[in-house]
């Protein structure tokens, strides 16, 4: 039927009916033309936890060896620690999460765990304040050197849900047997990573050693590095970073 055979009332109609028909034939064209644009990867949170003495800002050039896609909108967070005296300087005030009462730290070493407790609610919230912009605690990396590594394994072991993974550098564990108890079943689903040096002269290499069968009695998985890095003192490489980040990467793509 030509668009003259319809009464003259009626053109309006037929117009838009014409036109509804090629709106929708162009649009099943183009949909099948032209592929979906792929979907942005999740928003991951990653806080890094500096070690006695230094600070927050001066860390943050780590970044800068998480360059893949998958952190395109990773946040960072390099917060400092209070000004605090020290017990192990001679009660020198400097930036410190927890007070440490001797240098070199070995396996048996006394800890503050009442100063490490108040570190540890430091770090959940920061923590807290990401899951409710919307991240899920599973993109949420905790990674530390030195005295933030042994604050790292701390705040892992006792946030109440899984995060997606724990990194330690040159750490300890800051506290005794008891606090495995109050290790939550979703904390103990979080990955870890743990970085030492084995000639590391200021938190010993037995110190670290210890971490894994600390976290195996408490029923958590910890993959140990040291054996790469048989020369290394008390610092961090761009190995361990390089090997950190697509450690993170499988963590993420395995959710």
């Amino acid at each position: 039927m030509s668009l003259r055979s319809v009464p003259l009332f009626l053109r309006p109609l037929a117009v838009a009916a014409v036109i509804v028909t090629v709106v929708s034939l162009l649009s099943s064209l183009l949909s099948r033309q032209i592929p979906p644009s792929p979907q942005l990867s999740a928003r991951s949170f990653l806080v890094w936890l500096h070690g006695l003495g230094d600070s927050g800002p001066a860390n943050e050039p780590i970044r800068t060896f998480f360059s893949s896609p998958e952190f395109n909108r990773t946040e960072w967070s390099f917060p400092s620690a209070p000004l605090a005296p020290v017990t192990c300087n001679n009660g020198a005030v400097m930036h410190s999460w927890f007070d440490i009462y001797e240098i070199p730290v070995t396996a048996v070493s006394p800890n503050d765990e009442n100063s490490v407790l108040e570190a540890v609610k430091t770090v959940h919230a920061i923590i807290d304040k990401e899951v409710a912009a919307g991240t899920p605690t599973k993109n949420i990396f905790i990674c530390g050197f030195s005295q933030g590594g042994a604050l790292t394994l701390a705040t892992v072991l006792l946030y109440p849900k899984t995060l997606g993974g724990g990194a330690v550098f040159s750490g300890w564990v800051p506290f005794n047997s008891s606090i495995i108890a109050s290790i939550s079943p979703g904390a103990k689903k979080t990955p870890m990573l743990w970085f030492h040096g084995m000639v590391d002269e200021v938190v010993l290499f037995d110190a670290g050693k210890a971490a894994p069968s600390f976290l195996e009695q408490a029923g958590i998985q910890c993959e140990f590095k040291p054996q790469a890095y048989p020369s290394l003192g008390h610092s961090i490489t761009k190995e361990e970073l390089q090997y950190l980040e697509p450690w993170i990467r499988t963590q993420l793509k395995s959710q």
